[in-house]
């Protein structure tokens, strides 16, 4: 019998969805709870009920996982931010691990089995950005983070995976907002002022960057609000607004006025010097990503490669941490902003081995084919939702030898080596990185290498009355 709301039921724990919460079976149905784990016994009630499946909530632990630890953010589960504060980090890592595998057996139907995670050092003040959404309740300004399948703000002025100083310049917006009676954006009405703030950090050189993205052109006092965000950290070099008036649940709009400073802070990553905008991408986890970037370059680098293609470059951070190992590299954007970022951190690093195209791929490579350029090695960092086919077809036509795939989502990740193995190409090597620790998010670099012709090699020799016989020897790459 199909399980219906309001039923108060015992399940055991087997394994995690990919949206982190525990799951189990009841009379052969799925039923998903989020803040269980596996190896639980929850009693349980039931919000939602499906055909096919069903969501519980926990009413009691009946017999806790041994990977249970007691959660030490007062904010989970409240806040949306974290799904594994509540594990210890070995089994989160384990977690991880078995998402991508997963990914790699079930979807892209793929003979290899990627390595362990990489674990990070530290689970903790990792993030070198911040976009808190924020609500006015009873005069007082909440910023923190949207409570799981809402918008509705869950106060967090320090959590536990943004950096510690982060607190002081949100309760100092707090202040000034509270102080002016600064209204907070309404998704109902689209009236209000103040939608987001937005909080970069260069870990290596400490600057920092404040935003306020707004619902309009112009803040009340800006003089007082910067005055008050220099005056608690030294370290704020640049303070802007981003105009965002669009009825979207998109956080940023696509201009920026510059209230104090340059505009932009500067960082280092594997010993490179990067401008970093409102817009820019930029790992968020600087640690891991020298680590994964130091990684990819091992996979794309050879002593015959000379031509580096990166069609994803953005502002050209992961090309440019390989261009002394190489004789050219090029980086294609389609979008003109980033080229224009990626032309300046070229030449912050003194680096003149560079190209910046800003074209959509095919289009790219059509002006390389055109000029008789043939890469070594593309790079794909794709966002979330992977390649289009459009652009697998592309990287196809340009032949490289090496493909290098970066990847935020180990389902999209999956599908796009299954196509680019179709294409000629075998999947050679998978490692995952955890750059969000606590979360359910897991990056990947995988390592691609055109096929060769299978050797074909029969040999028959008669030693007493031994028959060998060698098949189908394939060589690899």
């Amino acid at each position: 019998m199909s399980l219906r709301k309001n039923d108060i039921i015992d399940l055991e724990i087997t394994g995690f969805s990919s949206e982190g919460s525990g799951v189990g079976r009841y009379e052969g149905q799925a039923v998903f709870v989020a803040g269980a784990a596996t190896g639980d016994t929850v009693e349980c009630v039931i919000i939602k009920a499906k055909k096919n499946y069903a969501i519980g909530k926990i009413r009691h632990i009946l017999k806790a996982s041994p990977d249970r630890i007691i959660p030490d953010c007062p904010a989970f589960p409240r806040c949306g931010g974290c799904q594994y504060r509540h594990i210890s980090y070995e089994a989160e890592i384990q977690i991880k691990t078995q998402k991508v595998r997963d990914a790699f057996s079930r979807i892209g139907h793929l003979d290899i089995i990627p390595d362990d995670a990489v674990g990070a050092e530290s689970v903790y003040r990792y993030r070198n950005k911040a976009q808190y959404p924020v609500e006015t309740a009873n005069g007082r300004l909440l910023t923190g983070f949207y409570a799981p399948f809402s918008h509705r703000v869950i106060d967090c002025k320090s959590c536990l995976l943004q950096p510690e100083e982060f607190a002081d310049i949100l309760k100092a917006v707090a202040k000034w907002s509270e102080k002016y009676k600064i209204p907070s954006y309404d998704e109902r009405t689209q009236k209000g002022l103040l939608r987001h703030i937005y909080i970069r950090k260069g870990f290596s050189t400490g600057e920092i960057m404040v935003c306020l993205v707004i619902n309009g052109d112009r803040i009340f006092k800006k003089d007082e609000l910067i005055s008050s965000l220099t005056k608690c950290n030294k370290n704020i070099k640049t303070v802007l607004l981003n105009h965002n008036t669009e009825d979207t649940n998109v956080i940023m709009g696509k201009t920026e006025t510059v209230l104090y400073g340059k505009g932009y802070i500067e960082d280092i990553l594997c010993g490179k010097r990067f401008r970093i905008s409102p817009l820019s991408f930029y790992q968020v986890n600087h640690a891991q990503a020298e680590r994964l970037y130091e990684k990819a370059a091992e996979f794309a680098i050879t002593e015959k490669t000379k031509t580096l293609v990166d069609l994803y470059c953005g502002a050209g951070t992961i090309g440019l941490t390989m261009a002394d190992k190489v004789e050219s590299l090029i980086g294609v954007e389609i979008v003109p902003e980033a080229i224009e970022d990626a032309k300046i951190n070229a030449k912050l690093n003194n680096t003149e081995n560079t190209r910046f195209i800003c074209a959509d791929a095919k289009e790219a490579a059509k002006i390389l084919k055109g000029e008789g350029i043939v890469p070594d090695t593309v790079i794909l960092d794709p966002p979330r939702k992977g390649c289009d086919s459009e652009l697998l077809d592309t990287v196809s036509e340009m032949s490289p030898e090496r493909i290098v795939y970066v990847s935020c989502d180990p389902a999209t990740l999956a599908r796009d080596l299954s196509i680019l193995e179709a294409k000629g190409y075998k999947t050679r090597k998978a490692v995952p990185f955890d750059l969000f620790p606590r979360t359910v998010h897991i990056e990947t670099v995988v390592l691609l290498s055109k096929r060769r012709p299978d050797a074909h090699i029969d040999i028959k020799l008669d030693l007493s009355e031994v028959d060998i016989t060698v098949a189908e020897t394939k060589a690899t790459y």
